[in-house]
């Protein structure tokens, strides 16, 4: 299992890519998926980082690299994903009424605005949080294992 943690990092990389790809393409477009991802991915991280890190200070701060990254390369599909969409707004005869998102905040225009932004840039930065959350949670339970057994 050992081996599993200290993969070479493009090859972690790619798996990483490839399974992000996958969530946002089951979320069809919304990327739902990718924010859950998170929370395995943050366990990942912080069984790779405690396997070949020392010190506390290093390991959370390589936790927070590797999270920012991740979530950015979300925000990179997202943005080229949902990016296109924003040229509707400067169009006046697009129909954003009837574009399929919800209307949440009850004027067209306006709830198109507010899901561009909740798509390309809230929801990674909910990925990072997630993964942030569960790597330390793991942290946590990896810690009070380690304390239980001595």
């Amino acid at each position: 299992m050992e081996s599993f943690f200290k993969l070479n990092i493009m090859a972690a990389s790619v798996i990483f890519v490839v399974l992000d790809l996958i969530c946002v393409g089951m979320g069809m477009g919304v990327p739902i998926f990718c924010i859950l991802f998170g929370f395995p991915l943050g366990w990942y991280i912080a069984m790779r980082v405690a396997v070949t890190s020392e010190g506390t200070r290093d390991i959370l701060r390589r936790i927070l690299i590797y999270a920012v990254g991740t979530a950015g390369f979300t925000f990179l599909v997202m943005a080229v994903l949902w990016g296109p969409a924003a040229s509707m707004l400067f169009d006046p005869s697009a129909d954003l009424a009837n574009f399929g998102i919800p209307m949440i905040l009850y004027d067209p225009t306006a709830s198109f605005i507010g899901w561009l932004i909740l798509m390309i840039a809230i929801s990674p930065f909910l990925q990072l949080l997630a993964t942030v959350f569960g790597a330390h949670l793991t942290l946590l339970v990896r810690l009070q294992t380690d304390n239980a057994d001595e």
